[in-house]
């Protein structure tokens, strides 16, 4: 399992706000955030590979306090969910991001400071439809 962790990947953080609220987000600024359900889309495809999404959980739970990328001033907010992840190493990032936006409101410009995408953060109200449209976008990368 250990290995696994040192794997390369894509995944999609899912987490759950419970309040409304306004964010401060590092560059971004302050942004409104609604109660429900959201999708990060990164990249951990560098050094540590998927010990990324152990660190997001750690920095979801106050255990690790540095903000390095948009996601970490949310996470604090927010409990963790779940991760889907895709092993590779192949760029999929941008390519699953967009799949979930087509489905799913994004939170613009969030996630994305280092590529086109017009967001890798995406909302629903909704757990069940969350699952389906992360899972489908992960499916529909690794084809």
């Amino acid at each position: 399992m250990q290995q696994e962790r040192n794997d390369k990947g894509i995944y999609s953080l899912i987490i759950f706000l419970p309040l409304a609220r306004r964010i401060m987000v590092g560059s971004l600024g302050a942004m409104d955030f609604s109660v429900g359900y959201y999708s990060y889309t990164g990249s951990a495809r560098g050094p540590g590979g998927l010990k990324r999404v152990d660190r997001h959980i750690l920095v979801s739970q106050g255990i690790k306090k540095t903000r390095r990328w948009h996601i970490d001033y949310l996470l604090p907010h927010c409990s963790f969910v779940e991760a889907t992840i895709t092993r590779t190493e192949v760029d999929l990032e941008c390519k699953i991001a967009q799949a979930i936006g087509k489905a799913l409101l994004p939170q613009l410009r969030f996630g994305c400071s280092d590529c086109s995408c017009n967001s890798h953060l995406h909302y629903s109200e909704s757990l069940q439809e969350m699952r389906e449209v992360v899972a489908l976008a992960h499916a529909a990368a690794r084809i």
